[in-house]
């Protein structure tokens, strides 16, 4: 039996010489190139789909039409106007949704030419074989509708079935469901009809209640901006005196060196083994699946849940330095232990890579839910060939808001946004979380973020992020505090993974009947319970004064540590809030500060360029006008080329960023810049004198610096790209991305991209010092 016609059966129709350049270029600026303009949209015919439209009006699949229609359909984001596929207008929005609703799902996967790249690449090529044979579902009580009924299988018809059918139903024929075709439905659905759809439809991980209905569970993030053990053994020690975190103990580290990476594997672990919960819950360190990989291989045992964010094409993976392949053999890897893989993921990850190709946001975004469901049955199989058990945890986390207003501005946006992912993920048989999180130059405040939590836990996602305050102390974002759990979990009457939830009433946080005790919200309490499990007989006292003295430690490297409660057990305490507030304050001076001319004159040998950003707000809002510099400061670069010759094999440069102060405080720019010069001198590098400064610089603008000075060079070469990042971690901090290229390589537009760059990050004198940071610099370097 053919696709086309189960599904008729079941459903039913329906990232610089001399004295005289150091002098500024003028303030005038070259206005970034204009957004693709979006065009309204031709009036439909009664009955009329997609692909009958296009031949009314091109006489043949015309691709640009047909991807304005796809766009046309979504509700309106920042992301889908850059691409040049958001709706002109509400005429136009009505118009794609009725081509839609009309046009069959076989067509959607059918006609569409597969000679095109958008639908010929690998890994489009690898999630549709994993789409489920048909042919073995045959034998389904719901398999009785007439063929003619089948062949007229529409995203209309498929909405219905979505929003009226059981669950039950929704099961039996979502296997069957191809990326594309998922992600148009849900642009038909309004969001009342995706929640109704994600309150329906659960798929918990195995021999747990995680994403099963009535459960909203937890990863504990807990970051340091200095990979400090300390500051990430406390906050999982925080975040369990709040009875939260039943899903994962998940870091994001700074550094990638494997040894480091290494050692917060094993102090995760020893939590978990302390606790007795490694059958509970896992941890994970969220490097590249290559470092945890090579981790596992040099301490057998000591990884888990192996990450890695995944892309919704390939060329966009490749910016990850991943491909089907890759991932497919560590797919197959996975078959020890009941922990399997965790991917990260996000609309906007691929345009704001260089790799959106004009398709909109939701498609690719649904493209890599299906990449993220083919390595689901790719470990199934490999464990099946290994005589084990098929069930192992895999899970996606949706990244929804962190890339930025470039991606989406608003608070409506976001939420829109983590309803559709939420439907998606589902549909393609994950338990999927959120991370429903804001920049701090997004327009969401921190009252914005309460309201968002609350409009998306009735869709019922598997989990949230848990930290001890909405900031993440190194990636500097908002997302979901400790207390934002119990909120919700009183709100909606949601709970947590049973074993989780036994552990934490013999911690003694809550009673038998799951009420907060004298011990809620009391770190030292759960660091004294850890100590005594370890084995520890010294007194009570002088365990909790040595926790007092560890957790005083965190908070003077700036680390927010949750403790109490304000007039509610989900409020933070009256001084932490205040504290909270003046953060994001600073972190909003951060992002809208620019470079004061005084400061950038008085460091040496500096040759000041501009991008074509026309202001502060254009830089912010639209990413690549910072990533190309205007026609004087091109010529400039190429004047020093015609100087320099290849005198010199690498160039540092400075750029604001998004926190202008990490660059200009005292103590943090000269020092790093400083100690790179006299650290690599004994190197093979021949660093160049001048210092180039940018205005308004994105990472990318140090590639194509590196193209114009090295086209043409032979050997290696270097770019060390110096730049402002992070506010709201509580920390102005700089990072450096070093960048090593052969001379071929920098001679190729765009092909210098992030995925052959490395970063040392979170440098600031309250982080990482200047000095520490350069010798990690050097240590990837030489």
């Amino acid at each position: 039996m053919r696709r086309r016609r189960f599904m008729g059966n079941v459903i039913g129709g329906t990232v610089i010489g001399g004295a005289m350049l150091a002098t500024a270029w003028p303030t005038r600026r070259v206005a970034a190139a204009p957004l693709a303009a979006s065009r309204a949209l031709v009036e439909n015919r009664i009955g009329e789909d997609v692909f009958a439209y296009m031949q009314r009006l091109s006489g043949q699949f015309d691709r640009e039409l047909y991807l304005r229609v796809l766009g046309s359909a979504n509700e309106f984001k920042e992301g889908d106007e850059s691409l040049g596929v958001a709706s002109a207008d509400e005429s136009s929005r009505r118009i794609a949704r009725e081509l839609l609703a009309h046009t069959r799902l076989h067509d959607i996967d059918e006609l569409p030419p597969k000679t095109d790249r958008l639908w010929s690449d690998e890994l489009f090529q690898f999630i549709n074989r994993a789409v489920v044979s048909l042919d073995t579902l045959a034998h389904t009580a719901l398999a009785t509708a007439a063929e003619s009924e089948r062949e007229r299988l529409t995203l209309g018809g498929l909405k219905e079935f979505l929003l009226t059918r059981e669950e039950a139903d929704i099961h039996t024929i979502k296997g069957s469901l191809s990326s594309d075709v998922i992600a148009c439905v849900v642009k038909l659905m309004s969001n009342a009809e995706l929640i109704a759809v994600g309150a329906k439809v659960f798929n918990p991980l195995p021999n747990s209640q995680i994403g099963a209905k009535g459960y909203l569970g937890a990863r504990i993030q807990p970051n340091s901006p200095t990979d400090n053990l300390d500051d990430i053994r406390w906050q999982v020690f925080n975040g369990f005196a709040y009875a939260v975190g039943d899903v994962l103990l998940g870091n994001n580290p700074v550094s990638s060196d494997p040894e480091s990476v290494a050692r917060i594997e094993s102090t995760l672990q020893d939590i978990l083994r302390t606790f007795k919960l490694t059958e509970a819950m896992p941890h994970c360190v969220l490097a590249h699946i290559d470092v945890q990989a090579d981790v596992e291989r040099r301490y057998p045992g000591s990884t888990e849940l192996w990450f890695q964010s995944i892309a919704g094409n390939d060329n966009a993976n490749h910016t990850f330095d991943i491909s089907v392949a890759k991932m497919v053999g560590h797919a197959r890897a996975r078959t020890a232990g009941a922990f399997g893989l965790y991917f990260e993921t996000g609309q906007g990850a691929d345009f704001t890579n260089g790799h959106g190709y004009g398709m909109d946001m939701v498609i690719y975004e649904s493209r890599k839910y299906g990449f993220a469901r083919a390595l689901t049955e790719t470990v199934r199989e490999a464990r099946l060939a290994e005589g084990l058990s098929a069930d192992a945890w895999v899970h996606v986390n949706d990244v929804a808001g962190f890339i930025g207003p470039e991606v989406f501005r608003s608070k409506e946006q976001l939420v829109r946004c983590c309803l559709e992912d939420i439907v998606m993920g589902k549909l393609h048989g994950l338990t999927i979380g959120l991370d429903v999180c804001s920049t701090l130059h997004m327009d969401v405040s921190l009252d914005d973020l309460d309201w968002c939590l609350e409009q998306v836990a009735p869709a019922s996602p598997a989990y949230l992020m848990a930290l001890p305050t909405k900031i993440d102390p190194m990636l500097g974002y908002l997302t979901t505090g400790f207390q934002d759990h119990v909120r919700l979990r009183e709100k909606f009457g949601t709970r947590i993974n049973d074993p989780m939830w036994d552990f934490f009433k013999s911690l003694g946080v809550v009673d038998a009947n799951g009420q907060p005790t004298e011990h809620f919200g009391d770190p030292t309490w759960v660091y004294l319970q850890y100590r005594r499990r370890g084995g520890d007989q010294r007194t009570d006292r002088e365990i909790v004064a040595e926790g007092r003295v560890q957790l005083d430690a965190v908070r003077h490297r700036g680390l927010f540590i949750a403790e109490g409660f304000g007039a509610n057990p989900w409020d933070l305490n009256e001084l932490l809030q205040r504290e909270i507030t003046a953060i994001y304050a600073d972190a909003k001076q951060s992002i809208w500060k620019e470079w004061e001319d005084d400061f950038v004159a008085q460091l040496p040998n500096v040759v000041r360029l501009s991008t074509r950003s026309i202001d502060r707000e254009d830089y912010i809002l639209h990413p690549t006008s910072g990533e190309q510099l205007e026609e004087p400061s091109l010529q400039t670069v190429l004047g020093l080329k015609a100087e320099s010759g290849d005198t010199y094999n690498c160039w540092i440069i400075v750029s604001e960023g998004l926190n202008a102060l990490a660059a200009m405080d005292e103590g943090q720019l000269m020092p790093l810049v400083a100690g790179l010069r006299s650290s690599l001198s004994s190197s093979a590098l021949r660093i160049a004198p001048q210092l180039l400064v940018i205005d308004s610089g994105r990472v990318r603008a140090g590639y194509r610096i590196g193209e114009t000075l090295f086209q043409g060079a032979v050997g290696p070469h270097t770019i060390l790209h110096v730049i402002g990042e992070r506010p709201g971690s509580g920390h102005h901090t700089l990072s450096v991305y070093i960048t090593i290229a052969d001379g071929a390589a920098w001679s190729v537009p765009d092909k210098v991209d992030h995925n052959i760059t490395r970063v040392v990050s979170g440098i600031a004198t309250t982080a990482l010092k200047p000095e520490i940071a350069v010798e990690e610099c050097v240590k990837l370097i030489v």
